[in-house]
């Protein structure tokens, strides 16, 4: 793995290239990311003297054959700014690291299972409705948000409505990743319909394209076989 140091408008000193290989550990950094191809380190200076406590940038950026993972901090000089981006990266991948573990080991259960795994779970007849056991007393209902509730739960609704200028599906992964989500909510810029990009398994990238139907708000047609209207 190379690592490069490289200043924005300003010179980067050879001793401060020195700290950089010392500061990032490379074979920690493997150990948590077996597939890192190269680790750039961009220094940049902030002009502004009213500034002067933060006015050292540093800026981190792994490059792997999986998601690119940033990390970025200022200072009032550019060794403790490293110190505190150093620690960022470091914190993000033991996260990204742990959450491919505990996928690999994580077992998903069908819907036929969850009254097994969650108790007092409601099953669905052959009508696509809730059916209880006969002699259970009734569930009270309650309204979380626009849906409504049956028990205590386990469902828990927040809503929260973001304004958005549509993007390209580039834009909406670089977006994902400067966040450290697993999934990214956008508004396509070519089709101006809502999507959804996400993180597969393998390092693998997904998106869902939700497209309007217009006969979904339509009344419904006569069914098959029908008596016509003369």
């Amino acid at each position: 793995m190379d690592i490069v140091v490289k200043g924005r408008k300003i010179e980067v000193p050879e001793r401060f290239r020195k700290h950089v290989a010392e500061k990032l550990k490379l074979e920690r950094i493997q150990k948590l990311d077996g597939k890192v191809i190269s680790l750039d380190v961009e220094v940049s200076k902030e002009p502004n003297p009213r500034q002067a406590d933060r006015s050292a940038r540093v800026e981190i950026t792994l490059h792997s054959r999986g998601p690119v993972i940033r990390a970025e901090a200022a200072a009032s000089d550019p060794y403790a700014a490293l110190d505190l981006a150093a620690e960022k990266l470091d914190a993000r991948l033991r996260k990204q690291h742990d959450k491919r573990y505990s996928r690999r080991g994580a077992r998903r259960i069908s819907a036929a299972e969850v009254p097994d795994h969650v108790p007092g779970a409601a099953t669905l007849n052959g009508t696509g409705a809730h059916s209880f056991e006969e002699g259970q007393d009734a569930v009270p209902t309650k309204k979380i948000g626009t849906l409504e509730v049956q028990g205590d739960g386990p469902l828990v609704v927040r809503e929260k409505t973001h304004v958005a200028a549509p993007m390209t599906l580039d834009q909406a992964l670089y977006e994902m990743e400067l966040v450290g989500h697993d999934f990214y909510l956008f508004v396509d810029s070519e089709t101006k319909e809502p999507s959804v990009v996400y993180r597969r398994h393998a390092y693998d990238y997904g998106v869902i394209h939700l497209s309007t139907d217009t006969m979904v708000t339509q009344p419904h047609a006569p069914e098959a076989g029908g008596p016509l209207g003369g």
